[in-house]
């Protein structure tokens, strides 16, 4: 496993290689991200794991100072499965002032966690696109979990014709239900024990969903209610279609998305639904 600190590092530990799969995270991984390095194996292809906190991608007042930096950690856990890991710096991701931004459109960039973090998905899409210039993979690995990331990735290469495939990862989750996410280490034992009643919640969307129930409005406070009534401060519970646009009753496949904040963490979920 080779490890590559700056772009240069990076294009000589490349050099010679067929174009890879690459998994960006931003570190302090779990099983959910080497359940995406492990789909990245599959592809015979050699694996490049990235481990950046991104700035771009956080507001003011968020967490970028406190999110876990565990790159020790992090590398023994990728042994055996990445061929090279990237950890750049702040300062070789952004050598001078980025002016130049990759901008998703408004109506997927300012809906759903884009209305509570203003600009997070044109952090996003920018990082994304200069990492994979950086690392020109053929195929990259997304999880589910943050659908919309996961929207907004798969829109901007098409918008900008790059011949990259997205994989996209199924959520892992723990034995109750709670998808694995780094920010669930700020959760203290109690929270811990309520944190899965997000999935739970959202479960119960899909099963109305299942049911034939099409009155998304009412579907969707009936979730926020039962969260707030339980002492969590709601972003939202929303029903979407699979591309994040608003649904119609005719629809037949859609995904219920939410955003909660437990104490102070806040924890984000989906589920899709096929009928």
């Amino acid at each position: 496993m080779i490890h590559a600190s700056t772009a240069a590092e990076l294009k000589a530990a490349l050099a010679g290689l067929p174009a890879c799969a690459f998994v960006p995270t931003m570190g302090n991984l779990h099983e959910g991200h080497l359940s995406l390095v492990k789909q990245a194996r599959l592809t015979d292809r050699p694996v490049v794991v990235s481990i950046f906190v991104n700035p771009l991608q956080f507001g003011t007042g968020e967490d970028f100072e406190r999110y876990p930096r565990t790159l020790e950690a992090d590398c023994a856990l990728l042994d055996g499965y990445a061929d090279i890991i990237f950890t750049p710096s702040k300062e070789e991701m952004y050598p001078v002032e980025q002016q130049f931004f990759a901008t998703p459109p408004d109506a997927l960039a300012n809906d759903l966690c884009g209305a509570f973090r203003p600009g997070h998905f044109r952090g996003v899409a920018t990082v994304v696109l200069k990492l994979f210039n950086l690392v020109q993979p053929a195929q990259a690995s997304f999880g589910k979990k943050d659908y919309q990331q996961l929207a907004v990735i798969r829109q901007m290469l098409t918008q900008f014709n790059l011949p990259i495939e997205i994989l996209a990862g199924e959520t892992v989750r723990a034995e109750d239900g709670l998808a694995l996410s780094s920010r669930n280490g700020y959760l203290d034992a109690k929270e811990r024990q309520e944190a899965p009643r997000l999935f739970r919640t959202l479960s119960q969307v899909k099963t109305q969903l299942e049911a034939g129930n099409r009155d998304f409005a009412s579907l969707e406070s009936a979730g926020r209610q039962t969260l707030e009534t339980s002492g969590w401060k709601v972003d939202y519970v929303a029903i979407r279609r699979m591309d994040l646009s608003h649904p119609d009753t005719s629809g037949t496949r859609f995904v219920v998305l939410g955003a909660a904040h437990l104490g102070v963490t806040r924890l984000i979920d989906n589920l899709e639904v096929g009928l």
